[in-house]
């Protein structure tokens, strides 16, 4: 039931008006003029005001401004179209004249009020998104992410292509979405693409689009990814896998604001601010001649450089608290802990799937656990042995003196060597706390063919 306050200052028309509207089902207030209005009612706690526009005293007009994101209809008998475009510029929803049939008014009603709805419904989403995907959303205290945090502040409101590097997992997608919603574009498109997951022969058609007959099975004309991220924000994930023809449109575009269509001859206009991001060594891709030095450059106007989740320490219990809040309220569990057992698990996990890994270990302990309280098994981060005493799931210490023996990229190599042959690619992505497809994109990038039995 809507709630709607009559504002008429003729006593049969306001009756009429409200037995209209009640017998429709809604539940209808009065008031004789402006004044008495705001006087006798909270205005802003009404779904929809319908107003007379010549009142003893203040204009119906006037009530616009005494109740702020409600709508207001204006009717009068003075149906001009001078009154009807100053009453719009005021703020009003809509317009109608008097007399009005019964009808046309209820629909009219009907629609605003529906228009209403949706829109606080939409309000109500976007601060939802707000608050999962904010910088004030992103928890960490650490001196690398307060770097994060300043730079984001400082580089969202402004039209800069943003380069977002970091590890898979450390939540580069989630800097974009804080950029995009931090921005003057917020009201605009937010397009996501993974430049991985496209395969190559696609890729530059999702982008860039493509006309009809371009090529075998373009049946009609395309609107590409940029083209529909037009007004706001397009992020380009893994950036740096894109083959050279659509790293040659995308410089382009960056150049001259403006796409060609596969098969088209005429450029069109977009307006689009760029945020790319990617884990790979772009300065070493450019000296091995797999990305275009240009575009590296043209990217990286604001570098930002998310930190490993193992060079956190400082962050993980806080992060780790967050996460669980948050896979509880998904799950629709009652709040739950952390044991202390729980804590020293997490402090001492390498995390090479970062950030990404642990909210997936805490939402799989949520949905196992029989209590409120969350225990190391139930994270699965151990790397238990398998039967054979000489069969080990733990990969070998690096030697001291071999060089960049520590990174994450050794970690992953000697795991997958030592235990390919006698695990799936499932059980594999499994104990790296990654997903099938991140493993065999870390197979390709690394040279790491998977074996066949």
């Amino acid at each position: 039931m809507s709630r709607i306050l009559v504002i008429e200052d003729e006593p049969i028309i306001r009756t009429e008006l409200r037995r209209l509207l009640v017998r429709a089902g809604h539940d209808v207030s009065e008031a004789g003029a402006v004044q008495e209005a705001a006087s006798d009612h909270a205005l802003d706690s009404f779904d929809l005001v319908l107003s007379d526009l010549r009142l003893p005293g203040a204009p119906g007009t006037d009530v616009i401004a005494r109740c702020p994101g409600v709508p207001v209809l204006i009717m009068t008998s003075y149906a001009t179209v001078k009154s009807a475009v100053d009453a719009m510029k005021l703020g009003a929803v809509d317009y109608i004249a008097k007399p009005f049939d019964h009808d046309e008014l209820l629909l009219q009603v009907e629609r605003v009020l529906r228009e209403g709805k949706l829109t606080r419904q939409n309000a109500a989403l976007k601060r939802e998104v707000e608050q999962s995907y904010s910088v004030s959303g992103m928890v960490g205290g650490c001196a690398a992410m307060r770097d994060v945090f300043e730079r984001l502040r400082k580089v969202a409101p402004s039209p800069a292509t943003v380069l977002v590097l970091g590890e898979s997992g450390t939540g580069k997608e989630l800097v974009a979405r804080a950029l995009h919603a931090q921005s003057p574009r917020a009201d605009g498109p937010l397009v996501s693409v993974n430049c991985a997951a496209i395969p190559e022969g696609l890729l530059e058609s999702e982008l860039f689009g493509h006309e009809k007959g371009a090529f075998t099975g373009a049946l009609t004309a395309h609107a590409g990814l940029v083209e529909a991220a037009h007004g706001g924000t397009l992020f380009l994930d893994e950036v740096g896998e894109l083959p050279a023809p659509a790293q040659a449109r995308l410089l382009r575009m960056l150049q001259d604001g403006e796409v060609r269509r596969v098969g088209s001859t005429r450029p069109r206009k977009v307006d689009v601010r760029i945020v790319a991001a990617t884990h790979r060594d772009l300065p070493r891709r450019v000296q091995e001649g797999a990305f275009r030095q240009d575009l590296y450059f043209r990217l990286r106007v604001v570098e930002i450089r998310l930190p490993p989740l193992r060079e956190r320490g400082e962050d993980l219990p806080v992060l780790a608290r967050h996460l669980l809040e948050k896979a509880c309220r998904k799950v629709g569990r009652a709040p739950m802990t952390l044991s202390p057992e729980t804590l020293a698990a997490l402090s001492t996990h390498p995390w090479p799937g970062n950030v990404r890994e642990l909210e997936n270990a805490l939402e799989r302990a949520v949905i196992l656990a029989d209590g409120p309280l969350v225990t190391p098994d139930l994270l699965a981060l151990e790397l238990p042995a398998q039967d054979s005493a000489a069969e080990t799931l733990e990969p070998a210490e690096p030697e001291a003196d071999e060089p960049g023996g520590g990174s994450l990229e050794d970690y992953f190599r000697r795991f997958v060597l030592e235990h390919q042959e006698h695990m799936g690619e499932t059980e594999l992505a499994k104990r790296l706390g990654i997903s099938r497809k991140a493993l065999w994109e870390r197979r390709q990038k690394m040279g790491l063919p998977r074996t066949r039995a």
